[in-house]
């Protein structure tokens, strides 16, 4: 408004016909660290630095390898190496074949395993959106050599506990992700875990914007008697900070995301095509079909075939190597539940909302479970009386399929937070509001303000409670926003610039047990 016009004539003032409002926050945008094949655009490095994707192809862009041109292959963006180790019985557990009368279980180079290409994969599978990367580094180099143990969990030496928190520190200058996804933290040893959850914790529960989601060291082989113990050591090493910003799930599952055409030859024995021909093509059976794919392998002629072409050729010429083939490629789907969770979490929110449960869903993408879990199994990874940190399950039912079958945090003895909707949507609640209150930030304390606060806190929580987000008949049953002296506020609090308001929410819990009573009623005579 001009104050003191100088002209005669008519001056037109625009009001504000509406007061500031509060804009909701995404709920569901995972930030996602670990190693990739790459990380650079338009000659930029974008190691250790937060870079925000809305699609696979963005990921694609910044991460992964450039194909070459046609005729050329797709470059290979993921190459984990396997050894096929002769035993002298048929192994107890983890994948195996049988070939020539000998049992041999196939067992990875671990320095070639990574988690974090295929969990986005799963992710986008699953409904995500918008997310963070945070690239820590580049593939490392293989051992070439198979894990001494192959029942032991893998340890992967190139994945190394300080850069996955350098990658975490990224993030607290980042306040849009609300998820902590590292897909490759169970590669680092039971200790190094153990360090690097902890610290998620304490970072998400400072910031107050994130939840941590977890995956457990041994979960992808897990033994069907003691697989217990793998559950313990997660609980002993997850600490008792921030529990209710972390949730769990358990165990991997086992997907169809790696394809055929991904795994070759090359990828067996470091490459070593003499032990690949000593099984698919033994002295005592040879296959002239497979020698002469394995010559052209090993002395290129002038009109060199393609690998993809050479494979196709020997798993038509061999059923071993069929095998082989199939059961390697069981071995690299076998992925943890964290990267397609998050997806989940996003087609969650996008149908129901923040507040509702992601849970009794399916997984897009899981075609099998390394061990089924009975109701009485889950009791104790569902409630332990003793930690209180639950762990959710992914079961198999008959009829169903794969679904997520629990919704709790690690803070499962908290009446408040022991579900992940409701942690979820207090998060949701509270930088939705602590976003909007900041352009009243050095305005007058008075009266005036406190009303137009309130105003816009209660509008907001009445478009929630509308959509279902908050419990009760009525929006006085729902919430209660208080600002004001005499209310929040005390006349020290005035000379002091403290405007302080007091939110009041119920929020929606889900429906965890299920009760029906059943009476059987007396026959009345009629």
């Amino acid at each position: 408004m001009i104050s003191t016009p100088k002209t005669p004539g008519v001056y037109i003032t625009e009001l504000n016909a509406f007061p500031n409002s509060v804009a909701p926050i995404a709920t569901a945008v995972p930030a996602f660290i670990g190693y990739t094949p790459r990380a650079d655009y338009r000659g930029a490095s974008y190691y250790n630095k937060a870079v925000k994707i809305t699609s696979f192809a963005e990921f694609q862009a910044y991460f992964l390898l450039d194909n070459p041109p046609p005729p050329a292959e797709p470059a290979r963006q993921y190459s984990p190496a396997y050894y096929l180790v002769a035993q002298n019985a048929q192994p107890d557990s983890g994948q195996f074949v049988l070939i020539g009368g000998t049992y041999y279980s196939i067992v990875p180079d671990p320095s070639t395993v990574y988690y974090l290409y295929n969990s986005i994969r799963l992710f986008y599978q699953n409904g995500g959106g918008d997310a963070y990367v945070v690239a820590v580094g580049a593939y490392g180099a293989p051992s070439h050599r198979p894990a001494s143990d192959a029942s032991a969990p893998i340890v992967n030496p190139n994945v190394q506990l300080a850069d996955l928190q350098r990658g975490l520190s990224v993030l607290l200058k980042e306040a849009e992700p609300t998820l902590y996804i590292c897909p490759e933290a169970t590669l680092l040893t039971v200790a190094d875990n153990g360090t690097l959850m902890r610290g998620m914790l304490e970072q998400a529960e400072q910031m107050g914007t994130a939840l941590c989601v977890f995956d457990i060291i041994g979960a992808d082989k897990p033994d069907p008697v003691h697989y217990t113990q793998d559950i313990q050591t997660f609980r002993g090493n997850v600490g008792q900070n921030g529990l209710s910003y972390g949730a769990c799930y358990y165990p991997f599952i086992g997907t169809h995301v790696m394809q055929p055409a991904e795994m070759d030859f090359t990828q067996l024995f470091g490459g070593d095509t003499a032990q690949l021909a000593a099984l698919i093509n033994p002295p005592a059976a040879p296959n002239v079909a497979v020698a002469a794919l394995l010559e052209m392998i090993l002395t290129p002629p002038a009109q060199a075939m393609s690998n993809s072409q050479l494979q196709a050729g020997l798993l038509n010429a061999s059923q071993s190597y069929r095998t082989i083939i199939e059961k390697v490629l069981e071995c690299v789907n076998v992925l943890p539940p964290s990267g397609a969770m998050a997806g989940v979490y996003a087609a969650s929110d996008n149908s129901g909302g923040v507040w509702s449960a992601p849970a009794n869903r399916g997984i897009v993408g899981a075609v099998s479970l390394p061990i089924q879990l009975s109701d009485a199994q889950q009791e104790g990874l569902n409630i332990d009386a003793d930690s209180g940190k639950s762990v959710n399950a992914i079961r198999s039912f008959k009829g169903a399929g794969i679904l997520i079958w629990g919704a709790r945090t690690l803070d499962g003895n908290s009446q408040d937070w022991r579900y992940i909707p409701v942690r979820r949507t207090m998060i949701f609640l509270e930088q939705s509001i602590k976003l909007a209150a900041q352009p009243y930030v050095f305005q007058p304390n008075t009266a005036d303000t406190w009303g137009a606060v309130k105003a816009m806190i209660t509008s907001f929580l009445t478009g929630i409670w509308k959509a279902g987000g908050l419990r009760g008949a009525t929006p006085d049953e729902a919430f209660h926003v208080s600002v004001g002296l005499g209310s929040t506020m005390t006349p020290e609090d005035l000379l002091d610039g403290y405007l302080r308001i007091s939110v009041q929410v119920a929020v929606m819990r889900p429906a965890e047990f299920l009760t029906i009573a059943i009476v059987q009623e007396q026959a009345k005579s009629d």
